[in-house]
């Protein structure tokens, strides 16, 4: 036997031994998982021919969670183009805090998200029953968008965005190529690190990933990351996991006017604090292409329920902004015809 540190844990394994058999060791399957060997990407293809060697640290990670109306019978929904993506539903969800799996699976459903987010993780490889959240997430049904959250630091980032794509690559999944990138400043407010998100955008960018960026609803950061060539700008409708919903729409203003000013199909999507169904559909009438959330589905009393109300404000939202709300006035304005009132000439 010898000793070897696996994801952070001191651990004996039998001597001559490679990836692959560490693998079927652990009883994971490799479809499944992303490897690190001393903090070097395994690529699956390298598996069984990557010998472990005394001292070795290993990282081995899987990924976590952390019938509605349509449009006007005439018009199909208008596609959404994100880098090289094109969906028709402009609700992200993601996969986290749900009670159950079996919960989490029929509330993605209800959603009618196409694009589901999932955390990257090397703890959680399976659940007390000895299941992946893979068994309850088709990835032939669905583009997985893996996230960097709970990263402090540009390094991080980068690490685990290569590990999801690894994994990703391995599924077959189209969302291999794009990231959800987020770089945390610090864990009470979870707002982003301004400095390390642009900087780990640029490397990533460089690396041929499509960048999805969470941000703060600061207008001079959104502008940096999209000129640093991220696919789509993600300001904060408020602090993830809060349910504040959109705490100042006239900054989402800007960044809208700002990003799609000389580019009207660049894509800004609202990611976090989303509460309910309403601040979806406030995001949408501002202009935005879509609303990424999680929190606010899994954490309420009904979460079936609720998935289905996010769908339809996506939709209500949406439709909103195209139509044209009617001008705000002091003073009313009779709805009614004031001509032939009963009672007067």
């Amino acid at each position: 036997m010898v000793e070897i540190t696996l994801n952070g844990r001191k651990r004996e394994v039998p001597d001559a031994l490679n990836v692959a058999r560490l693998l079927g060791l652990l009883e994971l399957k490799p479809e499944h998982v992303a490897v690190e060997l001393n903090r070097g990407l395994v690529t699956r293809s390298k598996h069984a021919e990557t010998d472990i060697a005394p001292g070795d640290t290993l990282e081995i990670v899987t990924l976590v969670g952390g019938g509605s109306p349509s449009a006007p019978a005439a018009a199909e929904p208008e596609l959404l183009s994100i880098g090289g993506h094109a969906v028709r539903s402009r609700l992200f969800v993601g996969t986290g805090k749900y009670t159950t799996l079996e919960l989490m699976r029929d509330c993605l459903e209800a959603s009618g998200a196409e694009v589901v987010t999932v955390a990257v993780r090397r703890e959680r490889l399976v659940d007390r029953d000895g299941r992946n959240l893979l068994d309850f997430l088709d990835p032939g049904k669905y583009t997985i968008l893996p996230n960097t959250a709970g990263c402090f630091s540009t390094d991080e980032a980068l690490r685990t965005a290569r590990l999801g794509r690894e994994l990703l690559q391995g599924l077959g999944n189209p969302g291999a190529d794009w990231v959800k990138l987020e770089v945390l400043a610090d864990t009470r407010t979870l707002l982003p690190d301004p400095v390390a998100t642009l900087d780990a955008t640029r490397v990533l960018v460089a690396e041929g990933f499509q960048v999805l960026c969470y941000t703060s609803d600061d207008p001079i950061m959104a502008r940096r990351l999209k000129e640093a060539g991220a696919a789509s700008v993600m300001p904060a409708g408020s602090p993830i996991g809060s349910g504040q919903g959109v705490l100042n729409p006239n900054n989402i203003r800007i960044i809208l006017e700002d990003l799609k000013g000389d580019d009207p199909s660049y894509p800004v999507i609202v990611d976090a604090g989303v509460g309910t169904a309403s601040d979806v559909a406030i995001a949408m009438e501002l202009g935005c292409d879509g609303v990424l959330l999680n929190t606010g589905i899994a954490g309420a009393n009904d979460p079936l329920r609720m998935a289905h109300a996010m769908r339809l404000a996506v939709e209500a939202g949406r439709l909103a902004a195209g139509a044209g709300r009617i001008p705000k006035k002091l003073y009313a304005t009779a709805s009614s015809p004031t001509q032939g009132l009963v009672g007067r000439a």
